[in-house]
């Protein structure tokens, strides 16, 4: 059976254009930080309707964030997420550099996705994230453990709306009803914490609620499948949480 929605791996490339690399100082160990690390082995294999993935890197443009938004760490990061330069002396894109991302690499994806939620037999979105077990120093749960999954409707703590994000992008009972599914699979989860959600699954999200579907942020701790000692993937947790994903998505599904 396959799964009724979109998915969005917006983080899942640790690709850079040929014609960028020599302006990056950041070492390819450094480079690989800025991936979601799994997402395309766990999320990019379910048997959903439709499945996009990034095929650069963050480091070269942020599909996750506002085509408008600048700055350190906006559309085109100048810092990535550990406090570091991306790019070496005078090498920091200009405007004009930031616009030939956006119409190269930034706007075919948003296209696609667009097209994607068009589709019959579409309930929502799924934004699909990666993070490490333990907050890193420039996030906002720094040196915190983190849950196993964090699903994020842009509310509170418990799905409700918080005032200061503005509305929700899946109601508060199905999010919760989401919680329960997955918590009863073995996964712990925690509701909007740190992350309520990205650009992505709130400016599409919004949308796609006024015409009774539903989107939503998905991060899922790599803990759960990453070697502590080598940071390599390790095959048999991956298939594991892969299958226990599918099984929890394949409930939701059903309830909506």
């Amino acid at each position: 059976m396959r799964l009724p929605f979109v998915i969005s791996l917006p983080h899942c490339s640790g690709e850079i254009p040929a014609r960028i690399r020599p302006d990056v100082v950041l070492t390819q160990a450094e480079m690989v930080d800025s991936v979601d690390v799994g997402t395309r082995e766990i999320f990019g294999c379910l048997p959903a309707e439709r499945i996009l993935c990034a095929q650069w890197s963050r480091l070269v443009v942020d599909l996750n964030r506002s085509p408008d938004q600048r700055g350190a760490k906006g559309l085109v990061v100048r810092v990535d997420y550990h406090g570091r330069t991306v790019y070496g002396p005078h090498a920091a894109p200009d405007e004009k550099e930031i616009q030939d991302r956006l119409t190269a690499y930034y706007q075919p994806y948003h296209r696609q996705l667009q097209a994607s939620l068009q589709l019959p037999k579409i309930k929502g979105l799924l934004d699909c994230h990666s993070l490490k077990g333990i907050g890193p120093p420039e996030a906002p749960d720094a040196g915190k453990k983190r849950k196993d999954i964090i699903l994020g409707n842009n509310g509170g703590p418990n799905g409700e709306v918080n005032p200061v994000r503005g509305e929700i992008i899946c109601p508060s009972a199905l999010l919760n009803f989401m919680k329960q599914v997955f918590e009863d699979a073995g996964f712990s989860v925690s509701l909007n914490v740190p992350y309520a959600g990205g650009f992505i699954a709130t400016h599409y999200g919004r949308t796609l609620v006024a015409n009774g579907q539903m989107a939503l942020q998905i991060e899922i701790n790599q803990g759960l499948y990453v070697d502590p000692l080598t940071e390599k993937i390790m095959p048999s947790k991956v298939t594991d949480v892969r299958t226990g994903i599918f099984e929890c998505l394949l409930k939701v599904g059903k309830a909506i």
